[in-house]
């Protein structure tokens, strides 16, 4: 049994393997546009399991490897500190280090999405980023008819009504270059708002015939591009043991302090997956509109009373995250009173919080 340890970057690969016993039997560096040589450099040690640093240009390696009978592992990277805390840093130390830590168990794992998943993610974060481009051309558009004293609300900016009535009864209020930069940034809008319909038209297709996507689109407020996004970003399940696992996941879990007997919880963590959260987060509001008697919105509208409509939001989309865990494991749809078992709800309080040693990698 061989281990290998690949440090890569744009131009080339540093490569390590040692045996079972740890000797050190290659060291070398092939670059990245002989993907061939990088296969016959390894093929000699076999049974080969290899282990890549998350960042941008492992799928390729993941692609080439595997089909080569080599086992691929992702390793976290913001949980490599021995590498990142090395006094000896080289990208032969770096190799490795990561060769010998993988002999040892103790990489990091992170989840690999396989090709079909990843091809998922870039359409839905594609469309994100042309709805997120358009937001801000709205922004600017509301920042100039601020300076007029003209007050529109930002999401009627994207309406037609919304631009006739400004040409009818506003335009002379707005100077000649303000004039030039709202009819640059609407053109601009038109343009994206032009991209993004075969877009929405893909997702809706692929929100039809993908059955985990149909079953949370079960739940109000969640349609073709929620559901789509939160099943590329969250499969397979049997990655989280438990509800609280997928919380944490999705950076909705507080933190937590414990020692000498305190226990301190503090705000959500910045570092999870903030497409997860993101989506759960923003679910809530259409939730809300669709579905104002749910259980759901009863819990939110209980806790925006007492902590505000911020923090109540948050715990919702907590709440909802558990939800579509248990959605998803049981194959269940939406229910409007959703039951707990005693079992689930005494795992519940005792393990409120809880980490998970797996990431999708960004």
């Amino acid at each position: 049994m061989y281990y290998g340890g690949l440090d890569v970057h744009t131009r080339y690969v540093t490569i390590a393997v040692v045996d079972k016993s740890g000797a050190k039997v290659l060291d070398t560096s092939v670059v990245t546009k002989e993907p061939d040589r990088l296969l016959a450099v390894l093929a000699p040690f076999r049974p080969l399991t290899v282990v890549v640093e998350a960042c941008g240009l492992w799928p390729w390696l993941h692609d080439l490897l595997l089909p080569a009978g080599i086992s691929f592992q992702l390793a976290h990277a913001k949980r490599l500190r021995a590498i990142a805390e090395s006094a000896q840093k080289s990208d032969t130390v770096d190799a490795e280090l990561l060769a010998r830590m993988l002999l040892t168990g103790l990489i990091p794992p992170a989840f690999p999405k396989p090709a079909a998943q990843r091809e998922r993610m870039r359409l839905v974060r594609h469309r994100a980023g042309l709805v997120r481009e358009r937001s801000r051309l709205a922004n600017r558009i509301h920042g100039q008819l601020h300076q007029c004293n003209i007050a529109l609300g930002r999401e009627t900016l994207l309406r037609q009504e919304t631009r006739e009535w400004l040409c009818t009864n506003a335009w002379r209020e707005l100077g000649a270059e303000q004039q030039r930069i709202l009819e640059t940034h609407f053109a601009l809008i038109d343009h994206l708002s032009e991209l993004l319909r075969p877009l929405d038209r893909r997702i809706a297709e692929l929100g039809r015939t993908d059955p985990a996507a149909q079953l949370l689109q079960t739940i109000p407020g969640i349609g073709p591009f929620w559901a789509l996004l939160l099943t590329t970003e969250l499969l397979p399940l049997t990655r989280f043991d438990r509800p609280a696992q997928l919380v944490s996941y999705a950076g909705l879990a507080p933190r937590t302090r414990s020692s000498g007997g305190k226990t301190q919880h503090g705000s959500i963590p910045a570092g999870a997956n903030r497409w997860v959260r993101w989506a759960l987060v923003s679910a809530i509001p259409s939730h809300l509109r669709y579905a104002p008697e749910s259980p759901l919105s009863q819990y939110y509208t209980r806790l925006q009373e007492r902590i505000g409509w911020q923090t109540a939001r948050v715990a919702t989309a907590r709440k909802l995250a558990r939800i579509i865990y248990q959605m998803l494991r049981t194959n269940e749809p939406w229910c409007p009173a959703p039951t707990e078992s005693k079992t689930q709800r005494d795992e519940l309080r005792r393990n409120p919080v809880a980490a998970t040693t797996e990431t999708f990698c960004d």
